[in-house]
């Protein structure tokens, strides 16, 4: 299927190409300056905006749209058109948004690779009327994404100062429809349960309990499982008292923390 995917990981983790059933994943997104006289014609700041817009269209159709990646529902893709990566990376790398790999957000985290944004968006089936949970905010990208697709997004971050960048960011950029909390995401979010989809941004040894519990009946759950270094990404569907769980990508995240860490001490 697909090769190990960098996503949540340490800075310097690059997304991997693939080595199963001989796939590429190579290749980076080249982005052309304008003209210098494009620039001398147009206020700066407008300029700015049509290199990331340009950028953003490049972005879909040679990293997501592509006959190797195979995005197809039109809706993640016209997210993944709109929403400006840009404005939730360290201005120190903007120029490198649009990039086919994680960037460095600080605290040894990283805003994931599009594909991974996208592939996690497109297997979670997200709806207009959905209320769906986020564990692990991080820049704020993924939730931005699901913002545009569904009616509620509710957020953990662990790490204090991402909880609070984010939430500025998503209400500087206007998504209302996003709620920020800094804590456990093992813990989930039980007063406002339940979801009818859960995506899940750093990886526990298992499934967790209290996830599955704020879970609706018939609900999906996209997470990364397993020990660092060997995860696969499973698509989970509540059914009654059971889960049905299909492996739909290998992957490698940063460990989920919290009460998921100390569980295992």
């Amino acid at each position: 299927m697909f090769s190990k995917l960098f996503t949540c990981a340490h800075p310097n983790a690059l997304a991997a190409g693939t080595r199963r059933r001989g796939r590429n994943f190579a290749g980076y997104l080249t982005t052309l300056l304008p003209p210098l006289l494009s620039f001398a014609a147009s206020p700066p700041m407008a300029a700015a905006d049509n290199d990331h817009a340009s950028a953003r269209a490049s972005m879909v159709e040679e990293q997501l749209r592509s006959p190797l990646r195979g995005i197809t529902d039109p809706a993640v893709l016209k997210a993944m058109a709109t929403v400006p990566r840009h404005e939730f990376v360290p201005a120190a790398i903007r120029w490198r948004a649009y990039e086919d790999r994680p960037l460095p957000i600080g605290y040894q985290q990283t805003i994931s690779q599009p594909f991974v944004v996208a592939f996690m968006t497109e297997k979670l089936a997200p709806r207009a009327t959905d209320r769906v949970l986020e564990i692990g905010t991080g820049s704020g990208y993924q939730a931005a994404i699901l913002a545009t697709l569904v009616d509620e997004v509710y957020s953990i971050e662990i790490v204090k100062p991402l909880a609070e960048r984010a939430r500025s960011d998503l209400a500087r950029l206007g998504y209302p429809n996003v709620r920020v909390r800094y804590g456990d995401g093992y813990q989930g979010w039980p007063e406002a349960a339940p979801f009818d989809a859960i995506i899940v941004t750093c990886a526990p040894d298992h499934v967790p309990q209290p996830l599955v519990e704020q879970l609706k009946e018939g609900g999906r759950m996209v997470i990364p499982v397993g020990e660092h270094g060997d995860q696969d990404l499973f698509l989970l569907r509540k059914r009654g008292s059971s889960l049905q769980r299909e492996a739909i990508l290998p992957v490698r995240f940063v460990p989920m923390t919290g009460a998921a860490e100390n569980r295992n001490r």
